[in-house]
């Protein structure tokens, strides 16, 4: 890596959820602003499906930062990309996979903030994953992307253990990107000076995660409680933990503890219903 005498990295960002707009706010505390921005395109959202921007498009617009919304990287959005001269990529949670070409233009490569502790965990799951498989130690790693999925060396780490077991996924992705944003802004400026030498990740120890689906989320209540409750945990907000009542209703599980070694049900929604106390729910069910 050729050694630049001063921190100051010029970068494109790419990223699209809520999740990635936490790092570029730990970016931005650390004077640390990206020259483009790089967000998966307009899209239907919401119950009247009315067309809208991705949240890092809007940080965008906010900001006043350049914005490219590709559907693809064809050669004009490559060229489009090569213009803005960077020295370097940022990829939090984009969605899509960059090709070969992407990755070959910023001569100081491409970081990632990935919420795991690689090689652990590599995939487009790795928080929900953790709690689903009961990992109570988890983390974030900065590392550099290359041709493979989550596979590339690393240049920093740190280590995250919840107080509370298990934890909401929501607070855990945002303390793990909140800490990723700023692991990130520490670590960008050494990195480009040279400071840094990124390490192999141990690929024989790799664990990989998939994509969720709905059915992931069906529970079969009598089976063991504690594997229930990761379920319900992992699963809070998409897609979501529920089960059948004898009559075939289907039932969404907001929250849940357990008791004398049984899981017992707090919050839950009935289908075509709003949230209600699973009491409520027992003593109105037919």
């Amino acid at each position: 890596m050729t050694r630049m005498h001063n921190s100051t990295a010029r970068f494109v960002f790419f990223g699209t959820p809520h999740l990635a707009v936490i790092v570029l706010e730990q970016l931005k505390a650390h004077s640390l602003t990206p020259a483009c921005i790089v967000t998966a395109p307009d899209k239907p959202a919401g119950r009247g499906m009315q067309v809208a921007e991705s949240a890092v498009a809007l940080w965008a617009r906010a900001h006043g930062i350049h914005t490219l919304k590709p559907e693809r990287f064809d050669d004009a959005t490559i060229a489009e990309l090569a213009a803005v001269h960077a020295d370097v990529f940022v990829v939090v949670a984009y969605g899509k996979i960059l090709k070969q070409a992407v990755l070959d233009i910023p001569p100081h490569g491409i970081l990632n903030v990935h919420p795991s502790l690689l090689p652990k965990l590599r995939g487009p799951s790795p928080v929900r994953s953790a709690v689903l498989h009961d990992e109570q130690t988890t983390g974030v790693t900065i590392m550099q992307i290359d041709e493979k999925m989550d596979h590339g060396p690393i240049l920093a780490q740190e280590t995250h253990t919840p107080t509370v077991w298990p934890p909401e996924v929501a607070a855990l992705e945002t303390h793990l990107f909140t800490r990723g944003g700023q692991l990130l802004a520490e670590v960008l400026p050494r990195y480009m000076s040279g400071e840094i030498e990124p390490r192999e990740q141990e690929h024989a120890q790799a664990t990989y995660t998939v994509l969720f689906t709905k059915e992931d989320g069906l529970l079969d209540l009598t089976q063991d409680a504690y594997q229930n409750l990761l379920k319900i945990h992992a699963y809070a907000g998409w897609p979501g933990a529920y089960f059948f009542t004898e009559h075939g209703t289907r039932v969404k599980v907001l929250s849940a503890h357990i008791e004398n070694n049984s899981l017992v049900l707090d919050e839950v929604v009935p289908e075509g219903k709003k949230a209600m106390p699973y009491s409520e729910f027992l003593t109105h069910k037919r």
